[in-house]
């Protein structure tokens, strides 16, 4: 087993020593390096006279060491420094007497400096040029590593896929990308193969590909194809794959870059979908798209969407135009045309053209592109042809005029049968009044002026007076329907809460005997009108009134609600209800839902209410349940609303 751990000394060893071989002189001052080299120099002398005599042999070996040293941690300069502070050492003061010159041979004296300062020319020379070595081939080291980072940090951190493989397709390294484009792990992508994730109708293409470009017919190749991603759906991508090849020219790697391309492949699919729905609108409708040289005046029809006019033309000056344009329309078309251009007014006109002998009619829209300074470009535009239009058109102002003169001539039938019908209701309830009057007249005479009759026979004549009194009131309820439903109409508004509370006040001062609490919600506003309003609440209020009279506890609310959006007026109570399966005859004149003896009346409240609440466009209806009471709710649409048949 390999002992990786380090001893201490080894590591300080290491670190010295490339201290050493990284020591870079020019990271310290100028005076700090000369200084040094002094120190070291002055060193070296004492350590020289302190271990052997100085008038020993080798002076200069000692003093030699100190200029390395100097060297190495100055530079040049130092050691040459370092070099001549000890040539005048050994020379001067290394040999008693000092300042005195040590060899007494003067030829010797100046053999042995000039050697020794040629010596230490090549020696701090030396270390100097090693240093100035050591320090570019550093610099290449660093900045070798930087662009090693660099294309490392290009390859991880693309933007787009890319993947280096071996010629038979298992990968050597795939960046981040390329994993998240296909939703494969980093792991589980270099366990595949490429044919496992690309769609089967691209892979032939794929391969015959490659198989040329290994086999020296390609250098690289880029087609778009599709992968599987792993959660299944398709992946379109752009891929480019290069083969690098060895320096003697045999195959060695792949380089694969995968661009994804997926939403210009939707794009691009969405686009051909919408043009080719255009192109089918277009003829469904008839129509053609142009643009428009405004300068040079020249039209150009796109898409050849001319056919579908039957223009002769594909491009068309504006003189072809002109020749196309019904006489009457020339001056007209091109005047709007110089108004739009100009910028005066939009280009949106119905013209006449002659094509084969036939007039049809065209209706032309444009839009105009404009330079910096507001001059018209180009014009984009669309021509249809409105002929069946302007031809339904014509037919149906001539229908109307024609159904205007017979809807005057059948309203004025339908005043005159209204007015008639008038006449005759009004002649009928005189009538039928005057009979009414003289059986009732005679069976109260006949009451009175026979005082001997059996009480049989007084039991007829009572029955003959109040069928006589009721039949009466029939009458009355039919003419208040007729009214009703044909009296003028006067929207403005109408406070509902102040007209209830009057209305019951009204109820409870007539049958004061009768404890009916009752509330109204304040603040009810309509538009109406008020003379019909009045009618309504009093038919509605008085049912409930009268409904109530076998409650133990009656009440009444008169208040609003919101339902499905629209505003609801409701009348409630808590009286003898009613069963909504016979609802039907609710409103049904003279149709009631309780037997006489109950309760009183003729039968014809709501029914006036109905046809009040249809005059006014709104709609008019009752939920109950039998001994649950009734709540009748009504709506009020604006003026704007037609109002119902009644």
């Amino acid at each position: 087993m390999t002992n990786n751990t380090m001893r201490p000394g080894s590591r300080l060893h290491q670190a010295v020593w490339q201290r050493l071989t990284t020591w870079q002189p020019d990271t310290q001052s100028m005076w700090k390096r000369y200084a040094v080299a002094v120190f070291l120099t002055l060193l070296a002398a004492w350590l020289r006279v302190a271990l052997a005599p100085a008038e020993s042999g080798g002076r200069f070996v000692t003093l030699s060491l100190a200029a390395a040293l100097a060297a190495l941690y100055g530079g040049f300069g130092a050691g040459m420094v370092s070099t001549l502070l000890g040539m005048v050492l050994v020379n001067f003061f290394l040999v008693e007497p000092y300042f005195s010159l040590a060899f007494s041979n003067l030829r010797e004296a100046l053999w042995l400096n000039l050697w020794h300062l040629l010596a230490q020319l090549v020696v701090v020379g030396s270390i100097a040029l090693m240093q100035q070595q050591n320090h570019a081939l550093r610099l290449a080291t660093q900045r070798s590593e930087l662009s090693n980072q660099q294309l490392k940090d290009t390859f991880e951190h693309s933007a787009t896929g890319m993947a280096h493989s071996h010629l038979d397709g298992r990968w050597i390294r795939v960046n981040q990308t390329y994993c998240d484009l296909v939703g494969y792990t980093h792991g589980e992508l270099l366990r595949m193969h490429f044919r496992d994730f690309t769609h089967p109708q691209d892979l032939g293409l794929d391969l015959d590909l490659l198989a040329r470009t290994l086999a020296g017919e390609l250098n690289h190749y880029s087609f778009e194809k599709r992968y599987i991603h792993k959660q299944g759906h398709t992946v379109w991508v752009h891929l480019t794959l290069s083969l690098i090849r060895t320096t003697e020219g045999a195959p060695d790697y792949l380089i694969a870059v995968v661009q994804d391309i997926s939403t210009r492949k939707f794009t691009e699919t969405a686009l051909r979908t919408s043009e080719m729905l255009l192109r089918q609108a277009q003829t469904m409708a008839g129509m053609a798209t142009w643009q428009a040289d405004v300068a040079r005046n020249h039209f150009t029809t796109l898409s050849g969407s001319h056919t579908l006019l039957g223009l002769p033309f594909a491009e068309f000056s504006n003189g072809d135009l002109m020749a196309l344009t019904h006489p009457d329309d020339q001056a007209r078309m091109l005047e709007n045309w110089t108004s739009a251009v100009q910028g005066q007014s939009a280009y949106d006109h119905e013209y006449r053209v002659v094509l084969n002998g036939s007039v049809r009619w065209f209706s032309v829209q444009a839009e105009f592109e404009r330079d910096a300074q507001g001059r018209a470009v180009r014009a984009l535009g669309v021509t249809h042809d409105v002929t069946e239009h302007k031809r339904a058109q014509r037919e149906i102002q001539q229908l109307n005029a024609s159904l205007e003169q017979r809807i005057q001539a059948r309203t004025q039938a339908l005043k005159s049968a209204y007015d008639e019908l008038e006449i005759y209701s009004y002649a009928v309830a005189h009538d039928l009044r005057s009979p009414l009057r003289i059986i009732n007249g005679y069976a109260q005479a006949l009451q009175e002026d026979a005082p001997t009759l059996d009480a049989s026979s007084r039991q007829h004549l009572q029955r003959i007076m109040a069928a006589s009194t009721k039949m009466g009131a029939l009458i009355d309820g039919l003419l208040r329907l007729s009214k009703y439903a044909r009296s003028a109409m006067q929207r403005q508004p109408v406070d509902l809460s102040t007209m209830a509370t009057r209305l019951l006040e009204e109820l409870a001062h007539e049958q004061p005997e009768r404890q009916v609490q009752w509330s109204v919600e304040p603040h009810l506003q309509a538009q109406a009108d008020p003379v019909l309003m009045e009618a309504l609440l009093q038919n509605l209020l008085h049912n409930a009134w009268k409904y109530t009279g076998h409650t133990a506890q009656p009440q009444i609310r008169v208040l609003a609600r919101e339902r499905d959006g629209q505003h609801h007026f409701c009348v409630s109570d808590n009286g003898a209800g009613f069963d909504m399966a016979r609802a039907d005859k609710l409103f049904q004149p003279f149709q009631r839902l309780h037997m006489p003896h109950e309760f009183g009346g003729l039968g014809i409240g709501l029914a006036t209410a109905l046809r009040i609440v249809k005059r006014h466009g709104g709609e008019l209806q009752g939920h109950s349940a039998p001994g649950e009471g009734a709540t009748f709710c009504f709506t009020l649409p604006p003026e704007a609303s037609p109002p119902a048949t009644v």
